[in-house]
């Protein structure tokens, strides 16, 4: 299932402590975890919780007064989506113009070219 609407910065922030979490997640629990000194009010991390459950990224159960809240997909296959979704939106769909953008942006270091050759040949190994 596609997203229509991808994750902005806070609801990727939120999610990647909601991927950690493992049991009840409240948003109480999401709040305590995130923002341990207070960085965000309950409200503000409620409301987009709220919005991640109504663009499809989390479940929510109702138990006597509490929300209890869970990932709708993993991580993994969320990342998938959001990267093809960005690759189509800025480089045409093209992994390749993506990889010549990254290496040509002079924002690698000598270390990170030689991990990159490594990954490739192990690639094309197998």
């Amino acid at each position: 299932m596609t997203h229509p609407k991808g994750l902005s910065g806070l609801e990727w922030e939120l999610m990647q402590h909601i991927w950690r979490l493992s049991g009840e997640i409240t948003v109480r629990r999401v709040l305590q975890e995130a923002y341990p000194n207070g960085e965000k009010a309950y409200t503000t991390v409620q409301t987009v919780m709220n919005n991640l459950e109504a663009k499809g990224y989390l479940r929510k159960e109702k138990i006597g007064l509490v929300n209890f809240y869970k990932p709708a997909r993993p991580r993994r296959e969320t990342v998938q989506t959001e990267t093809r979704n960005f690759v189509k939106k800025v480089f045409g769909g093209s992994f390749m113009s993506l990889a010549n953008y990254l290496i040509g942006s002079e924002n690698l270091t000598q270390e990170e070219i030689n991990d990159l050759k490594k990954l490739l040949e192990e690639r094309s190994r197998s």
